[in-house]
């Protein structure tokens, strides 16, 4: 009997697992994961450094740390424990929709175009927009609030710093020691620029990706967004993307020690 209730918690925890799968490919999730990859180049410049410091072994290294089953496992371990199952159906089924899955189509396209580009275009709608006072501009505002509060964002991005400098600091990438609370402190005194920033790349990013996108349906997306069970999921997909970020952040920096011996760093 035991072996059969055994058997039955094995195949209901695989159901589980099948179920945030298909959640991750209907929202789109799983290629946001796959574009956390892509900010491994920041890390040299978080340094102060570059990634010819790091020699050869640079790209091979980053693509190890960022490998992106990995970070789609972890993001699995994580809302097995956290995503309710109303909010997973809720979600899955306005991301199933015909608009749903139109917005996740240029959603992908958009984690994965060039950084240039995105800003280049995206800067040219966003001036255009507003010198002629587009309603359209402030929906993106709304459409990028809802899904990311400015205070969530400035909060995630200085702990991805704080624990990637420190890890680089205690792993000896770094010349000097440093203290975190003095860090922190740093981090803080410049928050209200970084806020400002993330504010706007966020409006620009969104003016990028939704410019195919007929305004009547961004205002719907907006209010599907602003449902309180949307809300939650998305609080919880973005605690998942930052704390995999960080953990990823922190591998890469002990790597980055290794690989940089030798370089004289």
């Amino acid at each position: 009997m035991s072996a059969l209730l055994l058997a039955s918690a094995g195949y209901a925890q695989a159901a589980e697992r099948d179920r945030l799968q298909a959640f991750l490919e209907v929202t789109g999730f799983d290629v946001a994961l796959d574009s956390i990859a892509l900010s491994a180049k920041d890390a040299p410049l978080m340094l102060g450094m570059d990634s010819s410091d790091f020699g050869d072994e640079w790209s091979a290294t980053a693509a190890e740390v960022f490998e992106t089953q990995k970070m789609r496992d972890t993001a699995l371990d994580i809302l097995s424990q956290t995503l309710e199952s109303d909010l997973l159906a809720h979600a899955a089924g306005f991301y199933a929709s015909d608009l749903g899955q139109r917005l996740v189509e240029v959603e992908n396209a958009a984690h994965m175009a060039e950084d240039d580009e995105k800003a280049q275009i995206g800067e040219k709608l966003v001036t255009r927009m507003a010198q002629e006072s587009d309603p359209r501009l402030k929906v993106l505002r709304k459409l990028t609030r809802a899904v990311n509060s400015d205070d969530v964002s400035v909060r995630a991005v200085q702990e991805i710093q704080v624990r990637f400098l420190m890890a680089a600091s205690s792993a000896g990438v770094l010349e000097t020691e440093l203290d975190e609370g003095n860090l922190r402190a740093i981090l803080r005194g410049s928050e209200d620029e970084l806020r400002e920033s993330l504010r706007e790349s966020a409006v620009i990013a969104a003016a990028y990706t939704y410019r195919d996108i007929p305004e009547e349906d961004l205002r719907a997306y907006l209010d599907a967004l602003q449902d309180p069970k949307m809300q939650r999921v998305y609080e919880l997909m973005n605690a998942v993307q930052y704390e995999i970020m960080a953990s990823r952040f922190e591998v890469l920096a002990g790597r980055m020690a290794e690989i940089g011996r030798g370089q004289d760093l």
